[in-house]
């Protein structure tokens, strides 16, 4: 049975910093492609950055150059580095897999497994 479990939210203020990580289990390797969503009260769910079987990594532009997403294969586990957080990136943050290459017409697409999420909340 495939898992996807998710910790690391927080609430932080304006500027700061928090890493989520989310542990894959259930798969016979590491192959997947794995992207971070994220859902704001109110708003529809966004994808915020991947990262595919070889390391390569794409981000929302949203989070460009304020989020990092990492990937350690020994521990089956992948991580959001999110600095210089705003109230704009609270939400419930998700992460899913696809157990193959990110689409390439949308890296976002396609995605079979899902975590329950974790809470991220910035206050100004």
């Amino acid at each position: 049975q495939v898992r996807l479990v998710e910790s690391g939210g927080d609430s932080v203020q304006t500027g700061g910093s928090l890493r989520l990580s989310c542990v894959v289990s259930g798969l016979a390797d590491e192959k997947y492609c794995l992207a971070w969503f994220r859902r704001a009260p109110g708003k529809e769910r966004e994808g915020v950055a991947t990262i595919d079987i070889d390391g390569s990594t794409t981000y929302t532009d949203a989070v460009k150059g304020r989020f990092t997403v990492s990937k350690d294969n020994a521990e089956n586990a992948v991580y959001l580095q999110m600095d210089s957080l705003q109230p704009e990136d609270s939400g419930m943050y998700s992460c899913a897999i696809n157990v193959f290459w990110c689409s390439r017409g949308d890296p976002y697409y396609g995605m079979r497994y899902w975590g329950s999420g974790t809470q991220v909340s910035i206050s100004s």
